[in-house]
């Protein structure tokens, strides 16, 4: 240490953080026998197979990099391959570039000169008879009179089905019921046999003369 360096000065009194009374109060009257004894466990959670493999893993990597002996390289020529184009691409260029030649090198005295006209198309019959029926339309909704309106009632009619229709509604209202209510303990038993029959003589001459 140089002799030139200063040993900090201790704060004073007055410029020390104040603490509040009723904090201050508080800290002093604290009795400790009131807190409650807890013990401390000390956790020591063991890494799992895969995370030890891929440690390994990691460590044989690093220590690869590290210890490599660069004396293992073989020395590499690099070539480098220029392809030409062929005779299409050739061809395309030049007609590019001669394209491009003729529109800068193009002369604008030799355009002549040239009076626009514009001709205005009237609509034909059928189009102005179609515009008039249109624009009648129009008119007619915009200022249509609503008090020349006749008041009406509607009266709303509930077709009833025929005799046949509510015939065949209780039928099958009967026949679900039927089925829903159906009592299981009225089946009998019932052995199923199964039969295997045997072919008979003409049968098997048939498939071997086959």
């Amino acid at each position: 240490m140089s002799a030139n360096t200063e040993c900090p000065l201790s704060p004073s009194l007055k410029d020390l953080p104040k603490v509040a009374c009723d904090l201050k109060s508080q800290l002093e009257g604290f009795n400790p026998d009131n807190m409650k004894r807890a013990s401390t466990q000390e956790k020591n959670i063991l890494p799992t197979a895969d995370d030890v493999k891929q440690e390994k893993q990691h460590s044989a990597l690093i220590q690869g990099v590290e210890n490599f002996n660069a004396d293992m390289l073989k020395r590499t020529n690099t070539h480098e391959k220029i392809i030409l184009p062929n005779a299409q691409d050739v061809a395309a260029e030049k007609t590019q570039k001669a394209l491009i030649n003729s529109v800068e090198a193009f002369d604008t005295g030799k355009l002549k000169h040239a009076e626009t006209k514009e001709k205005i198309v009237l609509p034909d019959k059928d189009v102005v008879q179609q515009e008039k029926l249109h624009q009648h339309l129009i008119n007619g909704v915009e200022h249509f009179d609503k008090d020349k309106m006749k008041h009406i009632e509607i009266h709303e009619k509930c077709t009833l089905p025929d005799p046949k229709a509510i015939e065949q509604e209780k039928g099958q209202q009967q026949l679900f019921a039927g089925i829903e209510n159906f009592d299981t303990k009225k089946l009998k038993h019932t052995e199923t046999q199964e039969k295997n029959p045997l072919p008979t003589k003409e049968a098997i001459d048939a498939e071997k003369a086959a």
